[in-house]
């Protein structure tokens, strides 16, 4: 049985870089440079960019 095409978009989609990081990634990000300490609020987080 063969897949159906749209299934196969997936692969090529999921090698992009993504540009919007997920909350615990904007955390872990903002921990690496020092501005986020343990017990800071996770709630309206800094803007950050994905490292390169």
């Amino acid at each position: 049985m063969s897949q159906h095409p749209s299934f196969m978009k997936g692969t090529a989609a999921a090698r992009q870089k993504r540009s919007v990081l997920k909350r615990f990634e904007r955390v872990d990000l903002l921990r690496k440079r020092g501005e986020w300490n343990q017990g800071d609020r996770v709630v309206g987080l800094k803007k950050t960019k994905p490292e390169d």
